[in-house]
């Protein structure tokens, strides 16, 4: 393995330039190409150990069922104030259902979303339990997933929707979960400034796909290369570095969890932007939806890579002590980055 560069800690960022970009989120138009998830949470009380198996008996308190996936990342989006228009495939079932009048109620634009009958919409049902007077715990998950791939004629529909939103908006954001709403060949027809990725299973099979920049979490690359990275700084460069050149990108920002991030560019040594907050997360899902989320927003306002993933490292650290999929708004993206000030004043 080549010896590794010298990785630079990033400066601290101009906090009054970075709250100016924040400013400008109201006025950006993004297109989410994406395959949409219901996070659905199921919270009750316990009530006793059943006699019929050895395991807790819950008295319903309430079901919510919460955008997921890359309709997480366009419902961050529309909290930060963005004009987004959400591109891809649901099923025609309650779970489907949901997820459009979720963002109608938004006021999000979902004519770019296709019902796809006989299909299923992906569904992560997460059953939280509790004493009276106690936190919820979640004691199980239950995943329904289709069990099909999504009709060529939906596939053609999301094609067209999409080169119809792409012309209308200042940046792509493209959420693979594996679903098949997004395909590397439907993004070889995309044409946009700024086109940003996160794949969950097959980043490398973007290879020839006009990006602007990937999002993977370190575990992902890990995957991909069937490495270990922990603490081998030499490991995350090469890992880093192989993935940037293998997808021409002209930025990879990588997500550390606790370890904070590592942004890779062109012609510039690694740049390593320590985690905003506390390293104790609460709860980390859907934080790398957040992220990518952000960061997308940022660079169509016209931040420079460093400055979009300081956005997203304070939007990470927020999103993460919040319980369950959540977002970010813009007024505590803004207040995290005045308490920086404070703080450093």
């Amino acid at each position: 393995m080549s010896r590794a560069t010298k990785q630079i800690v990033a400066a601290a960022p101009d906090l009054s330039r970075l709250l100016d970009i924040v400013s400008a989120f109201s006025r950006q138009v993004i297109a989410v190409l994406g395959d949409f998830v219901v996070d659905e949470y199921v919270t009750g009380e316990i009530s006793r150990v059943s006699r019929e198996a050895p395991v807790l008996i819950l008295r319903h308190k309430q079901t919510e069922s919460i955008p997921g996936g890359g309709a997480n990342a366009a419902n961050n989006l529309a909290d930060l104030g963005a004009r987004v228009f959400p591109v891809g495939a649901v099923g025609d079932d309650a779970a489907g259902n949901a997820l459009i009048e979720y963002f109608r109620r938004k006021q999000v634009d979902v004519s770019g979303i296709v019902r796809a009958r006989g299909w299923t919409t992906t569904t992560k049902t997460r059953y939280l339990a509790r004493w009276t007077h106690t936190s919820r715990q979640q004691v199980l998950r239950v995943d329904r997933e289709p069990e099909t791939e999504i009709p060529s004629r939906v596939t053609a529909q999301i094609l067209r929707k999409s080169h119809a939103r792409i012309r209308k908006s200042n940046a792509v954001l493209v959420s693979d979960y594996g679903a098949g709403s997004v395909t590397p060949q439907l993004l070889k027809s995309v044409r946009s400034k700024i086109v940003t990725l996160d794949s969950r299973y097959r980043l490398l099979d973007y290879r020839g796909v006009k990006l602007t920049a990937a999002t993977p979490n370190e575990p992902e690359l890990e995957a991909l290369y069937h490495s270990r990275i922990g603490n081998d700084r030499r490991t995350l460069e090469s890992l880093g570095r192989r993935t940037w050149r293998a997808l021409n990108l002209d930025a990879l920002l990588v997500t550390r969890g606790k370890d904070g991030m590592v942004l890779f560019e062109r012609a510039k040594p690694p740049c390593e932007i320590r985690v905003y907050g506390s390293d104790d997360a609460v709860d980390v899902t859907g934080a790398g939806d957040t992220v990518i989320a952000v960061f997308t927003l940022a660079l169509a306002a016209g931040a420079s890579f460093v400055e979009a993933a300081h956005l997203a490292n304070y939007a990470g650290g927020i999103v993460v002590m919040k319980r369950g999929t959540a977002t970010v708004t813009r007024a505590e993206l803004e207040s995290a980055i005045r308490g920086a000030a404070t703080a450093g004043a």
